[in-house]
This record gives structure tokens, C-alpha cells and sequence, in this order.
């Protein structure tokens, strides 16, 4: 052959093409640091590239949500919670995740995980981390008070030990709590919150109850208490915000994601890291806490044409080769908590997550099924399983967003949230 028609036939040969998996992620601290881990999981798999879009909460649920219904195709895997996947796994949305390999070991994951995003023994979703909420708050600030933490402390207790501590002086908010609107961010905190008051957002025949004492108990209580102890602009501060806050000092109580432990006890980024303690998320007394159940999964949306590409992605990235990955570069106390069994038989991890067995409790101790002290027709803690809940929960956590800001009364919120509920349920044909 000559050099002529060689690089002719050169020239003409298809180029080697990578397939690229376009991921929709949300921006917390979890799933960066999974970013800047990825070149294990692309020098394993040189023929797949990565291409992140990475979002705040709320925007990332409202597109993600709008790309699977709409069939859009704009990802390739989406990042989603325990509410969206087995709903939209109902609605044939998702790819059943039956092919993420030999050493993948599922049964490892934690049966409350493992249950929620499974349709008929059939996982569609790959649990990233799973969570549950707590109280963190600052030992050196109770100490000088003389207060002592219960393992399990009420909401009376939490609240006067907030007022107690708070010195506007030094910029020192006694408690810090989701303010934020929208369905995961406040609604998931006072959701959880009014499980332990004994609200619930609809009776057994599916009538809204947010015109009941309960309710008003629940919201009035958490607007006082952010009023008198919260910090300035509190209406604007969902998860990350608050974290920053406090790992800043500038909270001596916060009540959130049990995930947030591993960031607050960080030295290089937190300033208070060996003054933090916890406790069970509190309750009233009516037998339940404020403790959820969630997780971040990873999951492919049907109808994807690079299905085997995302498997090979999800295996890894909710392996627990990535768990130890992840120890190797930032400590075994940074490790994706609350999806895998083995973690919690780890010694290294025990030994260096103080927080680790208080997690796994309060994981434990969600009930789904009956969330709240009242019977109710409906499955979830921190939300309800129904496909309405987005948009419903996401309009009264504006509501009570604004009470919070004063720019309505709690009576006022509480009057709309009824309203508009017994809309949208009648629109959805649960009650006549």
C-alpha cells in the first residue's frame, strides 16, 4: 500500500468518540467534593466525560423535574430525593438500576434506604448519602451558660436555651433554622418540626388541617423563636447558609441534615470544629421527634440512550470503593454518611465520626409510614408522597417564609396555606 492511500484511509477513519453523560447535581458540600474526585472513576473509563451542571436546591429540583416530565433529555443522570424517586419510578420515568455490577453489594444498603427508592424489589435510584436531622450546637456557649444538652431535649428547652445565648453584640445567634422557601428547604424543617406538635397536613380523609391548633402552635412557636434568637434575614437561609453561619460561630444551636456533622467538625473549614456536640432532633412529648428520613440518589431518567455509560457512573460514584476514596483524601469522618451498612461496622469511622451512631438512631427512628401522632393517609416525614406536594409545598413555604420576614401575620399564613390546600387537593380529586 502506498503512503498516499494509507493516509488517505487515515483520513477518512471514524474518530474515537467519548460518550458524554451531562449530570445534574445540587451545590452542596457532598457532591463537590465528588467533582473533584472523578478522575479515579475517568481513568478507569477514558471513553466517558463527564459534564456537571450544578444547581442551588430549589432550582435544581424545579429543573430536573420539568426535563423528566417534559421528556426533555437534557441530562443524562439526575440527582434526586426519597420524594421524586419512587414517585416518578410509579410514573415510568426512571431506569430500574439492575446492572450496577457484581461488587456493587445492594443488600449493604441500609433497609430504610433501600425500601423508599424501590418499586417491587427493584431499585431507581443509587443512594449518594442518607440522612436523617439533629441538633448541633456550640458546648463552649452552653458551658459558659451552664446549660447541659439532653440527648434528647424538647423544643422548650432548645428554645430557652437559644434566647439564652444569643448576643447580638458579638453577632451571636442563639439558633439558626431553615428559612428559605420551598418544599425541601423550610417546608422539609417545620414539616418535621409539626410532626412533633402534632400536626399534620391532612386528616385521613385527606381534608387540609392547617386551620387546626397544632398548626398555629407549630408556626407561631418557630417564627418566636427565630424572631427573638435567629439570625437577620432568616426568611433567606436554606441548608447551606446556615452551615456557613455556623461553622462561622455565629450560631450556638443548629437543627438540620445529620450530613451537616462531617462539615461543622471540619477544621479547615470550620472555626468551631472541636466545640461542637449533638443531640437528638427534640420533641413535645406526643411520642414523636422532628427527625426525618432523606438521601440524595443518583438516578437515569427512561429513555436515556447511555444507559450502560450512567450505570458504570452511579456504581462508582455510591460505591464503597468511592467511601474509601473519599476517606484517603479527606478523612473517614467526610465520608457520604447513611446509605451503607458496613459504614457503621467501620472502627475507623466510628472512631472518627462522634456523630455517627447518633445518626444511624435517628435514620432509624423515622417512620415513613407513620410520620406523625395522628393517623394520616399519606407516606413521608419531612413531606407527602403525593405528586401535588412539589408545587403545593413549594407555595406554602412562601407563605410561612413571609411570616417569618413579618411580612405577614402567622394567622395570615396559616389562613392561605389552608386555602390553596383545599384547592389543589379538590383540582386533584382527593376530597370533593
Amino acid at each position: 500500500m502506498t503512503l498516499a492511500v494509507s493516509a488517505m484511509l487515515a483520513s477518512t477513519a471514524p474518530a474515537w468518540a467519548q460518550t458524554e453523560l451531562n449530570i445534574a447535581t445540587v451545590n452542596n458540600g457532598d457532591m463537590i467534593r465528588m467533582q473533584k474526585l472523578t478522575d479515579d472513576f475517568t481513568s478507569k473509563n477514558p471513553d466517558i466525560k463527564l459534564n456537571w451542571v450544578t444547581m442551588e436546591e430549589n432550582i435544581l429540583r424545579q429543573r430536573v423535574t420539568t426535563d423528566i416530565a417534559t421528556k426533555g433529555g437534557q441530562y443524562d443522570i439526575l440527582t434526586i430525593g426519597l420524594y421524586e424517586t419512587p414517585i416518578w419510578a410509579r410514573q415510568g420515568w426512571l431506569v430500574a438500576l439492575e446492572n450496577l455490577g457484581d461488587d456493587y453489594d445492594a443488600e449493604d444498603i441500609l433497609p430504610a434506604i433501600r425500601e423508599a427508592i424501590s418499586i417491587d424489589g427493584k431499585m431507581y435510584g443509587a443512594p449518594f448519602y442518607g440522612e436523617s436531622s439533629m441538633v448541633l450546637y456550640r458546648t463552649d456557649l452552653f458551658e459558659d451558660a451552664g446549660l447541659t444538652m439532653p440527648e434528647a431535649p424538647t423544643w422548650d428547652f432548645i428554645a430557652d436555651a437559644a434566647r439564652k445565648i444569643t448576643d447580638r453584640s458579638i453577632d451571636l445567634n442563639g439558633i439558626c433554622l431553615r428559612g428559605k422557601a420551598g418544599w425541601s428547604e423550610n417546608i422539609a424543617f417545620i414539616t418535621a418540626m409539626s410532626n412533633s406538635f402534632g400536626a399534620r397536613w391532612f386528616d385521613e380523609d385527606w381534608q387540609p388541617e392547617f386551620n387546626g391548633p397544632e398548626w398555629k402552635n407549630t408556626l407561631q412557636f418557630y417564627v418566636d423563636l427565630m424572631q427573638d434568637a435567629g439570625p437577620p434575614g432568616a426568611a433567606s437561609n436554606g441548608f447551606n447558609e446556615n452551615l456557613a453561619l455556623f461553622q462561622q460561630g455565629k450560631c450556638g444551636i443548629w437543627i438540620d441534615a445529620t450530613v451537616a456533622a462531617g462539615f461543622v467538625t471540619d477544621p479547615k473549614d470550620s472555626i468551631v470544629a472541636d466545640k461542637v456536640g449533638f443531640a437528638l432532633a427534640p420533641d413535645n412529648g406526643l411520642g414523636k421527634r422532628s427527625n426525618w428520613l432523606g438521601s440524595w440518589n443518583l438516578a437515569i431518567p427512561a429513555g436515556s440512550q447511555k444507559i450502560e455509560a450512567a450505570e458504570k457512573f452511579l456504581s462508582w460514584a455510591t460505591s464503597k470503593h468511592y467511601t474509601e476514596l473519599v476517606a484517603a483524601s479527606e478523612g473517614w469522618a467526610n465520608v457520604p454518611p447513611g446509605t451503607r451498612i458496613s459504614l457503621y461496622e467501620n472502627p475507623e469511622y466510628l472512631e472518627a465520626a462522634p456523630f455517627a451512631k447518633l445518626t444511624l438512631d435517628s435514620m432509624n427512628a423515622a417512620d415513613p409510614i407513620n410520620p406523625t401522632v395522628k393517623p394520616v393517609p399519606y407516606v413521608g416525614v419531612y413531606f407527602v408522597a403525593i405528586p401535588e406536594f412539589q408545587g403545593l409545598g413549594t407555595i406554602v413555604g412562601q407563605l410561612f417564609s413571609a411570616a417569618l420576614a413579618g411580612q405577614s401575620t402567622v394567622d395570615e399564613a396559616l389562613a392561605q396555606a389552608q386555602e390553596v390546600s383545599v384547592r389543589e387537593m379538590t383540582r386533584g380529586g382527593y376530597i370533593k
